[in-house]
């Protein structure tokens, strides 16, 4: 009787040992190398000790003097080696005679003539086994080699000797493979089992894989334990095993398990073993390939499915037990099955980057359970370190039930039930393939994972909550770049409460939309006493006053208030305008998504957007057709209004965008911008014959409202009260005004419009009104209670819908103007009000804050050496960046207009003056449109007519490259269409980042402190609870540990310290952009370098070779070119996308 085991392995197996050990009442010594000191199964043994020092990660396992040392010094009297490793060599065996300890496992002669795959066949043949037609053991003569081979005939399977898993393993399909296979597979061979003999093996094309489980006693007995499907693998390595197989008929389970007894008998066969076979698909025979002298990593199924523990009996024969007494059954005959069992592997692999072994840390663990479930795992564990030096098995799932079918269920069930965080795993392909046709109805063969793509084609789980915890990490950290510097939020500022809705959402106006169309909408606005409001403060409110940052969420939750509360706002100016890109690059979030629930929010109102016609959301001209694209886009994901406006008040320009909303069935709002003072008579360029003209323009253009937009609030009370009679009496349609406050005038030009009879005014709620912003909601609602224009709003609900935004207002303090009151300074400037801040956050950070006033009056000359434009986005923005620039070279007008001075104008003024913006009235001033072009001739016709329409399959086809193969909707299309690089620079962020719209505000901006505790709704009825712990030390490569609790459960994030310095230099890493660049596949160590700095190569010719966790894999110039640099040589460990080589 044993009293003390070695288990001469690692990981999963050395576990499963010890467990069967502790359970006969045996002690347990474990082996680790240096790499291996945190495995687990180093903590599970009672006695550990360390091995193989100044030996590699594997050969301290393969080294048999350090086993046997150990069992030595610890007392073992046997040795268990597991699977993999020294567990078929029968050196080791003999090693464990001399030394008097007992090898649990065959004899040392059996290995000798079933171990070596070569004599294995020569023992089948004897027995009167079928074999596959092979060579003999290969010698070193390759051309001999290539002699053997073509007499076997092509395709050949290339085989190691010694060992399993696939490991040495490569298909060989012509000559011209042979060599750099033989040479790879050897390779690979060595490193996995000390020994890299194999030989060639004719391959059958439609294969199954059946093996047979063996137990041999010392006194003559041999039982087998029926078969195992093993049939879907992937690089010959098993996915998926099954007990019984569950394709086989009774007779044919007969007679392979009666094929498997004879070479077990041939060889007087003690101990565990496994006999394999491959079944030929087409002609139903069994053909053998070789004996496993050792206990299979898919044991688990036979002992579900028989009762009997394989790992203990194989103990109790070691000590001389019979096999009746080992199993507990006394004959062959009382083994029997009982119900079916699967088991799936569960690795640190990527699926759907080939495959590609992933190592780190665990950062979180959740297993399955429950009835028919059982686990056999290695460093499984939160906390756990997957390194890159072993097998990627993290844990077998084994499930049994009465059926195949239920088995499989069950299994599903059980992988869905598991979270693995901190390393890649096949988990969510394993589900795939499990609900697979093929796997299900027993056609699959050996094949069948490299054969079937869409086996690749799932959706990887999003773990949005680690990526939300590196965001949270990263922000308490390092901060947030746009609040870094600024004013905090109030210490004690509340968390805003929306108001409760009173009742359920009264039809509003989108109801009269849907059902009777925009005309209909039009009509009804004309013919209203009442005047109309929309409110701003989702859009045009926080782009004035908090330069567009304002989030998704705070918008959202306030939603079904107004839906329930104001139904009788006209509309909700609630998308387009800057908030499109700030949305991607500065929020990170989507605006479709923002528009999305908003619309499904506010199911009673009209959503409205501010669309710069053929500029569409963006800050340059689109080809018409991406025009098109976008507003159809927009109108099906929810606008109904959309206000279309050109940045010069150039019709012509707005035509493709006003058709196309047209055509959507929504409501084009044909907009005039309004600048000057059209009672100046010394600035007649924009009098009132001009406005009547351009409205009547839009009205013969096909607009269903007439939008009057007064973007710098320059409109004031008396010349309103004639511009809106005028158009109301010479247009003819319903007039819908904007304006802002920034004078303080705003509110009385409002009422001067209702006066002359306007139809809808744009308002903003009180909390969020005011200077650059639109005037205040309120105080209209209660300026026109009881008269006939009496908006019907109730003040009431107004007023608990601004407690809500002043409460959110807070949270945003870092992004607010410093206007502290009106400015009739806007009269010089005209600078219009969302542009405000934003023009001054630029100044900020130019350093030009202090000579704000400069700015202003230099935006003033700049206008006037334009020729007095009309200033609204995009144009605007073109002002402003000449401002600032004339401001930071200290230039005058006088200095830009001399012709002798040569000054560098900023692209968008270069681009404006080349009619990519359009044409103003009357043209460009030829001086300074002659000076900036240098020479070049302008266009003066319509941008969009210069530019050739995009192949939008194409673009989409490319994103989708850009992305790594992910769809791409119309949504993410659109807007890559608008904002190429902000769009994949957010989606990068996002892989990154998670959903952080779903944070609050001041965590997204300020981070958590230790101690606090956030509530995050990432999905409707999912909520994450995260409470920060503590912020560790950074370390020497400047990184620093992030503790957080996640559901209760403790999780870590390590993130880069940005703050710090000292921080080591990082390898270079391969940019994707540049063909040129080789980078690392995946994590490793580079075993060999087939090429030299200066070298030409082929596309197709070897650069080198990576090992990881055992598994070799050759890279290849995928072009032709000359080495330009290389950048590793072999034994450098390398990580994932780093720059291996550089062809030029």
């Amino acid at each position: 009787m044993f009293k003390k085991i070695l288990i001469a392995n690692r990981g999963e197996i050395a576990i499963r040992v010890m467990r069967a050990a502790n359970e006969l009442g045996k002690k347990t010594v474990a082996v680790y190398a240096e790499e291996d000191k945190l495995g687990l199964h180093r903590f599970k043994a009672d006695e550990a000790y360390r091995i193989g020092e100044g030996l590699g990660p594997v050969a301290a396992y393969l080294s048999i003097p350090e086993i046997i040392r150990v069992a030595k010094l610890s007392g073992a009297d046997a040795i268990h080696p597991g699977y993999g490793l020294l567990s078929e060599n029968p050196d080791f065996v003999d090693a464990c005679f001399e030394a008097g300890i007992t090898f649990i496992g065959p004899r040392a002669d059996t290995m000798r003539a079933l171990g070596d795959k070569a004599s294995a066949r020569r023992v089948a043949i004897e027995a009167g086994v079928p074999v596959i037609p092979a060579t003999e053991v290969l010698g070193e003569d390759f051309d001999a080699i290539k002699r053997e081979a073509a007499e076997v005939g092509y395709p050949l399977m290339l085989k190691a000797s010694w060992g399993g898993g696939g490991r040495g393993m490569r298909p060989i399909n012509s000559e011209a493979e042979l060599v750099e296979k033989v040479r790879e597979g050897r390779r690979e061979a060595e490193a996995a089992f000390g020994n890299g003999e194999g030989y060639l093996e004719k391959m059958i094309l439609r294969a199954r894989h059946v093996e047979v489980q063996l137990l041999g006693d010392t006194h003559g007995g041999l039982y087998h334990l029926y078969e195992r499907d093993c049939t879907v693998q992937r690089r010959n390595q098993k996915v998926v095993e099954r007990a019984p197989a569950p394709y086989l008929t009774e007779e044919q389970r007969a007679e392979v398990c009666g094929l498997a007894l004879k070479i077990g008998q041939a060889v007087g066969y003690q101990n565990a073993g496994t006999v394999e076979f491959l079944m030929d698909m087409d002609n139903q025979q069994f053909y053998f390939i070789e004996v496993n002298p050792r206990v299979q990593v898919e044991h688990t199924v036979t002992e579900e499915v028989t009762g009997i523990d394989i790992v203990q009996s194989q103990i109790r024969i070691a000590e001389g037990e019979t096999l009746a007494s080992a199993t507990g059954h006394e004959t062959q005959a009382d083994i029997t099955l009982s119900g079916h069992a699967l088991q799936c592997r569960v690795t640190t692999e990527d699926p759907q980057n080939n495959f590609i072994p992933d190592y780190g840390r665990i950062t979180a663990y959740r297993s399955a359970t429950g009835m028919g479930i059982r686990l056999d795992g290695g460093t499984a564990y939160s906390g756990g370190v997957i390194t890159r030096y072993y097998d990627s098995l993290l844990v077998k799932v084994t499930a049994w039930a009465q059926t195949p079918d239920q088995a499989i269920r069950r299994m599903d069930r059980a992988l869905r039930e598991f979270r693995v965080r901190g390393v890649s795993t096949n988990i969510d392909f394993v589900i795939n393939l499990l609900k697979h046709p093929t796997f299900l109805d027993d056609t699959y063969t050996t094949k069948f994972i490299d054969t079937t793509d869409d086996l690749f084609d799932f959706k990887k789980r999003q773990d949005r909550a680690t990526r939300i915890l590196t965001y949270l990490a990263d922000i308490s950290v390092n901060g947030h770049p746009e609040t870094a510097g600024r004013a905090l939020p109030p210490a004690q500022a509340r968390a805003p409460l929306p108001p409760a809705p009173k009742a359920a959402p009264a039809p509003g106006t989108r109801q009269m939309l849907e059902e009777q169309g925009a005309q209909a909408v039009a009509d009804w606005m004309a013919a209203q006493k009442q005047l109309l409001i929309t409110d701003t403060t989702m859009r045009d409110g926080h782009q004035s006053l908090l330069a567009t940052r304002m989030r998704s969420i705070d918008m959202i939750r306030v939603a079904p208030s107004y839906a329930a509360n104001l139904p009788q706002l006209f509309s909700v100016e609630c998308w387009g305008g800057a908030t499109f890109d700030v949305a991607y690059r500065f929020l990170q979030e989507c605006p479709w998504q923002r528009l999305r629930d908003i619309r499904a929010q506010m199911p009673n109102l009209m959503t409205q957007m501010l669309l710069r016609a053929s500029n569409g959301v963006g800050y340059t001209n689109y080809p018409d057709n991406v025009v098109q694209f976008f507003v159809k886009q927009a109108a099906e994901t929810g606008v109904d209004v959309f206000r279309v406006f050109d940045s010069l008040n150039w019709v012509e320009n707005m035509r493709v965008a006003m058709d196309a909303v047209i055509d959507s069935g929504k409501i084009c709002e044909g907009t005039v911008c309004y600048t000057g003072n059209m009672l100046d008579p010394d600035r007649s360029k924009y009098d009132l014959q001009y406005y009547v003209k351009t409205a009547q323009a839009l009205k013969a253009a096909g607009a269903h409202v007439l939008g009057l937009k007064d973007m710098a609030g320059l409109l004031k009370p008396p010349a309103a009260r004639i511009l809106i009679k005028a158009l109301k009496e010479e247009v003819g349609l319903p007039i819908h005004f904007h304006t802002h406050d920034t004078s303080g005038m705003g509110g009385a030009t409002i009422l001067a419009a209702a006066d002359a009879g306007v139809d809808a005014v744009d308002c903003a709620m009180d909390a969020l009104s005011g200077n650059t912003s639109q005037p205040t909601l309120g105080s209209v609602v209660e300026a026109l209670a009881h008269t006939d224009r009496d908006t019907g709003l109730d003040v009431g609900a107004v007023r608990a819908i601004s407690n809500y935004w002043e409460r959110v207002r807070e949270s945003y303090a870092a992004f607010e103007s410093g206007l502290q009151s009106p400015a009739s300074e806007v009269y010089l400037h005209e600078m219009p009000g969302g542009q405000f801040t934003n023009l001054k956050g630029q100044a900020r950070s130019m350093g030009l804050e202090d000579r704000w006033h400069e700015v202003a009056q230099a935006y003033a000359d700049v206008n006037r050496m334009f020729g007095d434009i009309v200033k609204v986005t995009p144009s605007s923005k073109v002002v402003g960046d000449m401002a600032l620039m004339m401001v930071a070279q200290n230039l005058t007008p006088e200095d830009v207009l001399d012709p002798a001075k040569d000054v560098s104008f900023p692209d968008s003024v270069v681009d404006m003056m080349r009619g990519n913006l359009g044409q103003p009235p009357g043209g460009w001033p030829q001086a300074i449109q002659a000076k900036v072009l240098k020479g070049e001739a302008p266009i003066t016709d319509r941008p969009g007519a210069h530019l050739d329409p995009v192949d939008l399959e194409a673009e989409r086809a490319k994103l989708s490259e850009i992305l790594d193969g992910r769809p791409v909707d119309d949504e993410d299309l659109a807007g890559y269409l608008m904002y190429p690089k902000v769009f994949t620079d957010y989606m990068q962020r996002h892989e990154t980042y998670g959903p952080v719209r779903t944070l609050p505000t001041r965590t997204f901006f300020y981070g958590m402190e230790p101690g606090d505790e956030i509530s995050v709704e990432i999905d409707p009825g999912k909520t994450l609870e995260v409470r920060l712990l503590t912020l560790g030390e950074t370390d020497d490569k400047g990184e620093m540990k992030v503790f957080f609790e996640l559901n209760g459960q403790p999780r870590q994030v390590r993130i880069p310290n940005r703050k710090a310095t000292g921080a080591q230099a990082a390898r270079p890493k391969a940019d994707a952009a540049n063909p040129g660049h080789v980078g690392a596949p995946m994590p490793g160590v580079v075993a060999s370098v087939a090429v030299t700095a200066g070298a030409r190569v082929a596309q197709g010719d070897m650069l080198l070779t990576i090992e990881a966790m055992k598994m070799e894999t050759g890279l290849h110039a995928d072009r032709d070119g000359t080495i330009k640099a290389l950048h590793v040589s072999p034994g450098q460990q390398i990580d994932a996308k780093d720059l291996l080589v550089e062809i030029e």
